[in-house]
């Protein structure tokens, strides 16, 4: 009996995303990835003076590194990448389903961050940053039109990357709805919104808290209006100018804090 399409699809990205692998450069982001136990390591490519900074971390991984040469790097980084004579090829992360991960822990409401359809990982690293030092339980995007796990992310996200949460999802507006049946209140940022985050959260801040920030540019999907419970801004001093999503991210946070 010949399988159907959808059966056939679902198991080709299943192989996929087995198969799949991140190569993470910089002498920050190596480290981390070395010293975090939950990071399946794979290969290690280190010059000579990366090896004596990060010798405690290789220790720790328990991995056997490759010594390159600095002027004949080999490993397949972007030529522009900024690797500080270390690399380390990983597997993604997997935190888990999103049920478990943006469960309270009883002592604060917890706060989340989900992203539409911000692609740039520079962005997503930073945003990661903000949302490990405001306490967010997760940052949440879907598996495509996103930006995924890279070199270039962990970089940005200087170790974030290995501490904080990053779920990619199936369908935004279906992880909305899950987060909102699990009591989250969820607050959609748009620049023409006339209610301030402050103020929708008023008498609210007790409850669990997700803050959904679009592409800059074309912001919110209309699928992901619809699904929010509330369309909320960020004031400003004048009428010009706007912030950029990683900044956005990081006053959102502050101004949603328990």
């Amino acid at each position: 009996m010949k399988k159907p399409r959808w059966v056939i699809e679902k198991e080709q990205a299943r192989r996929a995303s087995a198969a799949e692998t991140v190569w993470l450069f910089g002498l920050h982001a190596v480290r981390d990835a070395l010293e975090n136990p939950r990071r399946e390591k794979l290969r290690l490519i280190v010059t000579r003076n990366a090896a004596d900074k990060l010798s405690e971390a290789i220790a720790v991984s328990g991995l056997e590194p490759e010594m390159a040469d600095p002027r004949k790097f080999p490993a397949p980084l972007d030529p522009g990448s900024v690797h500080q004579g270390a690399a380390l090829e990983v597997k993604p992360l997997d935190w888990g389903p999103l049920s478990e991960v943006c469960l309270g822990d009883g002592a604060q409401a917890p706060r989340v961050v989900l992203l539409d359809r911000v692609t740039d990982p520079h962005n997503v690293g930073a945003i990661l940053r903000s949302a490990e030092v405001f306490g967010a339980r997760a940052v949440i995007a879907p598996r495509h039109h996103a930006a995924p796990e890279t070199g270039a992310l962990a970089k940005t996200a200087s170790g974030a990357l290995e501490r904080q949460p990053y779920l990619r999802v199936r369908n935004l507006a279906d992880a909305i709805t899950e987060l909102q049946a699990m009591g989250y209140v969820v607050l959609g940022l748009a620049g023409e919104a006339e209610a301030s985050i402050e103020s929708a959260l008023e008498g609210r801040r007790d409850r669990p808290v997700a803050l959904v920030l679009g592409a800059e540019g074309p912001g919110l999907r209309p699928r992901t209006r619809e699904t929010v419970d509330a369309l909320v801004r960020i004031g400003f001093a004048s009428d010009f100018g706007s912030l950029n999503v990683s900044n956005a991210a990081a006053v959102a946070l502050y101004a949603a804090r328990g």
